[in-house]
């Protein structure tokens, strides 16, 4: 069975909504650091956190601004690859992304 989703017109898995929801309790630090900022509207906009966006889970999303923000760890170190076309693939349906390395957020947003 499939769920509705935030993006118009996608379906999702059950085990994708269950992994998102598990990555939202299984927060990284830098990630909780930026969900701090970002949340409540505190920028003026409206994020969501461990998003699926056509079939991936972002980070944080913002839908006004079609803007993905990425929180990359130490596991992106082997799945550089992997990233790369995914990263693509969001830009192909118009999404802007930004990166962030954990030490970025860690030692500049705390």
């Amino acid at each position: 069975m499939t769920q509705k989703n935030i993006v118009r017109g996608q379906s999702v898995s059950a085990e994708k909504v269950a992994k998102a929801k598990e990555l939202r309790k299984n927060i990284t630090n830098a990630e909780k650091i930026l969900w701090q900022q970002l949340r409540g509207n505190k920028l003026g906009w409206h994020f969501r956190r461990q998003q699926i966006i056509h079939g991936f889970i972002v980070d944080f999303y913002c839908h006004q601004k079609s803007l993905i923000i990425e929180v990359d760890g130490e596991i992106h170190d082997h799945q550089i690859e992997e990233d790369r076309l995914r990263e693509n693939a969001l830009k192909e349906y118009g999404f802007k992304i930004i990166l962030f390395a954990n030490q970025q957020v860690e030692k500049n947003l705390y």
